[in-house]
């Protein structure tokens, strides 16, 4: 199947091409985001193959359904991005990565907990200045410390496992409990009763209607003075401009972010010659108790390994028109 692969960097090649040795897809590679403007570049592709910061509103979808695309192959698990109900308009398939690696995920997740509150990241810079003061690298016992867990799918629950081994006290969130994390004695409470009780909150849940800006103003008044916020899963879960307000009453005692609401415009690419033009991004940087990453929380070998070869068997089940368990609907919403 011929196949326009957008948002492509070196590694994504490298590893798509591994894969389709097995699969033998004509892939054609383009380095821009897809969105309205880029979509002339995938016409006469029956297939899209897009990441998360590639944007398919309805507009787009519906050019690039005119164009002759049939599927759109994500190559990640969220679908925030896309708009499913058009897409169904449109006889458009989905289909996505549901699991790629869940591990990477939950173990990034606890390295921006232990680097946020040993300092890690700024004791690397300290030392290489020759300074060797200890002053304002204070931290705390993970042991015996409660987190609160948003969200328990596979990540959550792998998270949870993890900081269990910590002898942390877990308390989670999710409509449907997971059975690894009830055997670990994870307490499921409510959503203001982990806000209330927890030393460390973290995010696992999707970007969906109902969990957009989920913490806010409001949940941020229900927390813990000096609680840790970690967010690994998508940017627009938070509300930047509430956090910051967060920080600065020192509400928020620590904030580790994989990821960005309005990332699209800047993870995945070089600005180190250039001004940011992003002012709250800029601001959130200022705040020695903020570490963020760009967006790697999935960035490993076996992550992507995995990507490549369900995004390319996800290609070939419809080219040879079998059922595609990783296609995703309307109803998924």
């Amino acid at each position: 199947m011929k196949v326009a692969v957008f948002s492509t960097k070196s590694y994504d090649r490298t590893f798509l091409e591994a894969a389709n040795a097995d699969y033998e897809h004509e892939l054609i590679y383009f380095e821009p985001h897809l969105n309205y403007e880029t979509s002339i570049l995938a016409a006469d592709f029956p297939a899209v193959c897009v990441f998360v910061n590639d944007q398919l509103d309805a507009k787009t979808l519906t050019k690039l359904a005119s164009q002759g695309t049939q599927i759109i192959a994500l190559r990640s698990t969220g679908f925030n991005n896309i708009d499913l109900n058009k897409a169904a308009d449109l006889k458009l398939t989905v289909v996505r990565v549901p699991a790629y690696s869940p591990y990477a995920v939950a173990e990034h997740t606890v390295g921006l907990i232990l680097a946020l509150n040993r300092k890690i990241h700024r004791a690397y810079a300290r030392i290489r200045d020759g300074n060797f003061s200890l002053d304002g690298f204070l931290g705390f016992d993970l042991h015996g410390k409660t987190v609160g867990i948003v969200g328990t799918g596979k990540i959550g629950a792998i998270t949870a496992q993890i900081l269990n081994g910590f002898g942390c006290q877990i308390l989670a969130y999710d409509k449907s409990p997971h059975p690894d994390c009830e055997a670990l004695g994870v307490k499921y409470v409510s959503l203001s009763e982990l806000f209330a009780a927890a030393d460390i909150i973290t995010l696992h849940c999707p970007l969906i209607p109902e969990t957009h800006h989920l913490i806010n103003a409001e949940t941020i008044s229900q927390m813990k003075t000096g609680v840790m916020l970690i967010n690994t899963s998508r940017g627009a879960l938070i509300d930047t401009k509430a956090v910051i307000k967060g920080l600065k009453s020192g509400k928020i005692g620590y904030l580790g972010l994989d990821v960005y609401e309005q990332e699209g415009d800047l993870f995945f690419e070089d600005f180190s010659n250039q001004v940011i033009q992003d002012d709250l991004f800029e601001r959130l940087l200022t705040f020695p108790n903020v570490l963020i990453t760009g967006h790697q929380a999935f960035f490993t070998v076996d992550a992507l390994k995995t990507i490549a070869s369900t995004t390319l068997a996800n290609l070939s089940k419809f080219e040879q028109g079998q059922p595609c368990p990783n296609q995703i609907k309307a109803e998924a919403l």
